[in-house]
């Protein structure tokens, strides 16, 4: 089992990661954060991202009336990076979700999501 505090370290170590973050789904607050982002404050960025993914789920919803919509990871590429986002319900800390930012020229994807993946389930177990 991995320890939250450990979670990130791990994160960290994906090739070509720039920043990361543990947010508490619920709140939308930052529970632990890595990197060394310019001018990011970690508080608003955390609720940003779950005020994002409310309403992704929300218009994936909408999108598929009937269905049970439920998120594993969210990919969004810009001009800069790709955010890796990975949403997981803890048996103790409730709705988690964390968050890398990647360098575009030196990260792999796949890779990124796989790791992310491994890093989660450790996390749960």
């Amino acid at each position: 089992m991995l320890a939250l505090d450990s979670c990130l370290t791990e994160v960290m170590a994906i090739p070509g990661a720039l920043d990361a973050m543990l947010v508490d789904h619920t709140s939308g607050m930052a529970v632990s954060f890595s990197g060394q982002p310019h001018g990011v404050d970690a508080d608003k960025a955390a609720a940003a991202l779950t005020e994002m993914l409310r309403a992704s789920m929300d218009g994936l919803s909408r999108a598929c009336p009937g269905d049970t919509v439920r998120l594993g990871d969210l990919l969004i590429s810009t001009d800069q990076g790709h955010h890796l986002i990975r949403l997981m319900d803890t048996l103790f800390e409730g709705p988690l979700v964390i968050y890398v930012r990647l360098d575009a020229e030196r990260s792999n994807i796949a890779l990124a999501r796989h790791r992310l993946r491994a890093i989660s389930e450790q996390l749960l177990a």
